[in-house]
């Protein structure tokens, strides 16, 4: 099967789109599908709740695990349409999927999330932290309002660390916990200071807890994307970024979401056994000594 075309920076157009972004709405649709995707039922039994999973990267990892044999719960926080839409792309698959509205910044949501997602499936063993928030400030650091502020802290480092803490009674030994940092929090963005700050952060949190956890055998790896076309980018960032995004990286272009799923398979599987605390670049060439 023949490699699908990847659009390339050149192919980015300026479109800007509100908050929380649609990924129907996309001018050009971030590829999420997974038609090429080879599955050998790595994941055959697993049950796994995936934060963000509504569209972008959480999506095409809820799909790439159910085409592994897992069942997934997907948690989102306000686009009902792109839930319900990585719902039928699971389904089509002939895949279980189980949708919770849920917002990460609670720990009781967090919580609840989890035992719902446990009386739905009779227990746990994977979680996927790929919730985010970011918004760019072209005005550096004195434009971050506290509001602002508060709102990427409590999405994207203090929602992994609540679900962590609300899965962590539920896991055994061969079980895995699988983040999502960003290469920004190596290399800093000047447009994105708070969200750098949260990824560092995220990345700092692998380690530590994969050092916690060792002994019990439960893994905890990081994914580090690069550019990475989803529904944050038109959203998040100012019209002239998003003309030409991901022309920095070696390949010229932005990563598609299902370019990363398989990473994320590896590192929930038994084929990552010997994979814990480490931080997988997955960058097309944006390297972490990168200027």
């Amino acid at each position: 099967m023949s490699e699908p075309e990847r659009p390339t920076a050149e192919d980015m157009v300026g479109q800007s789109l509100p908050y929380p972004a649609r990924q129907s709405d996309m001018a050009i649709a971030p590829q999420t599908s997974l038609a090429n995707y080879k599955a050998a039922g790595k994941l055959l039994g697993k049950r796994a709740i995936i934060t963000g999973a509504d569209s972008g990267i959480g999506r095409a990892v809820a799909i790439a695990f159910a085409l592994e044999g897992a069942r997934v719960a997907i948690l989102y926080n306000e686009n009902d349409g792109d839930a319900q839409e990585t719902r039928r792309m699971v389904e089509d698959r002939s895949g279980t999927c189980h949708v919770i509205k849920a917002d990460v910044r609670s720990k009781q949501a967090c919580e609840a999330a989890v035992a719902e997602t446990v009386e739905a499936f009779g227990g746990l063993d994977i979680l996927v932290n790929d919730a985010a928030y970011q918004k760019a400030q072209e005005g550096g650091l004195l434009d971050i309002t506290e509001e602002q502020l508060r709102r990427t802290f409590d999405t994207n480092i203090l929602g992994y660390i609540f679900m962590a803490q609300a899965v962590l009674p539920h896991l055994k030994a061969g079980d895995a916990i699988v983040n999502t940092g960003s290469i920004v929090g190596m290399t800093g963005n000047e447009l994105l200071i708070d969200y750098c700050a949260t990824k560092g952060a995220i990345h700092a949190f692998t380690r530590a807890l994969a050092l916690s956890l060792g002994e019990k055998n439960i893994r905890v790896n990081c994914v580090v994307p690069g550019p990475v076309w989803t529904p944050n980018i038109p959203a998040t960032m100012p019209e002239s970024e998003v003309e030409g995004f991901g022309h920095e990286v070696a390949l010229a272009r932005p990563g598609q979401p299902e370019e990363l799923a398989p990473i994320y398979v590896l590192l929930a599987s038994d084929d990552g056994s010997f994979m814990t605390g480490s931080l997988v670049q997955v960058t097309g060439g944006k390297l972490s000594t990168d200027s």
